[in-house]
C-alpha cells in the first residue's frame, strides 16, 4: 500500500508539511539586521584621545584673546584723534623740541608712525585669523598665538614703563596686557592640551 501525504518518508525522516516555509535563518556573526545601520563608534585603539567638547579653558582663552584684539583696536583709533598730542608728547620725552631744526625729523617720524598703525591694523586682522583657526583645533595656531601673546606681554610691560600722555591709553594698556597673560594661561591648560590632542587625532582619522 502506498504512504499517504504527511506519512514518514524513506528511512525515518519527516519533511516539511507542504506550503511551509522555513524562517530566514540569523545573520553571521558581525553582519547588520537589514534596516537598521550601525551605531557610531567611539574613538578606540592604541593612542586614541577620550572624546570631549571644547572646554572652557579654550573658550575663555581664546575670548581673552579677542578681548585683546578689540582693545588694541580701540587703542589705534584714541592714537589717531590725538596724533598732535602723541607726537609731541613723543618728541619731548625723547628730548627733542619741536621746531623749525627739527621740523623734517617730525615730518619723519609722523610718517613711520602712520605705516605703524596701518601695519596695526593689518596685524590685527591676522591675529584674528589666527583665533579662528585656534578655535577650529588648530594646534599650530594655538602655538602661533602663544607667541604673538607673548611678544604682546613683552611690548605691553615696555609700553607700561615708558608712560603716555593720554591715561585712558595707559588704562587699555593695562587691561590688554590682563587679557594676554589670561589668554596663554589658559590655553596652556590641560584640559586645552587634551582638547586640541582629540581634534588632531580626529582630522589624523578622517572624522573632523
Amino acid at each position: 500500500m502506498t504512504s499517504g501525504q504527511g506519512e514518514n518518508q524513506p528511512g525515518g525522516q519527516y519533511g516539511p508539511p507542504q506550503g511551509w516555509n522555513a524562517p530566514p535563518s540569523p545573520p553571521a556573526h558581525g553582519q547588520e539586521y537589514p534596516g537598521y545601520a550601525p551605531a557610531p563608534s567611539a574613538p578606540t585603539g592604541y593612542g586614541a584621545p577620550q572624546a570631549m567638547e571644547r572646554p572652557m579653558t579654550v573658550r575663555a582663552g581664546l575670548g581673552a584673546f579677542i578681548a585683546s584684539i578689540v582693545l588694541n583696536v580701540v587703542a589705534q583709533v584714541i592714537t589717531l584723534l590725538n596724533w598732535q598730542t602723541i607726537v609731541h608728547w613723543s618728541f619731548a620725552n625723547a628730548g627733542i623740541e619741536p621746531g623749525a631744526d627739527t621740523d623734517a625729523a617730525l615730518q619723519t617720524a609722523e610718517a613711520g608712525a602712520r605705516i605703524g598703525i596701518v601695519a596695526a591694523f593689518v596685524f590685527i586682522g591676522v591675529y584674528g585669523l589666527f583665533v579662528w583657526f585656534a578655535w577650529s583645533g588648530r594646534n599650530w595656531a594655538r602655538i602661533v598665538l602663544w607667541v604673538l601673546g607673548g611678544l604682546g606681554i613683552a611690548s605691553g610691560l615696555a609700553g607700561l614703563a615708558l608712560g603716555s600722555p593720554l591715561p585712558f591709553l595707559s588704562a587699555l594698556g593695562v587691561f590688554q596686557l590682563l587679557f594676554l597673560i589670561t589668554a596663554v594661561v589658559l590655553l596652556a591648560l590641560k584640559p586645552s592640551n587634551e582638547w586640541y590632542r582629540f581634534r588632531g587625532w580626529q582630522r589624523a582619522t578622517g572624522q573632523g
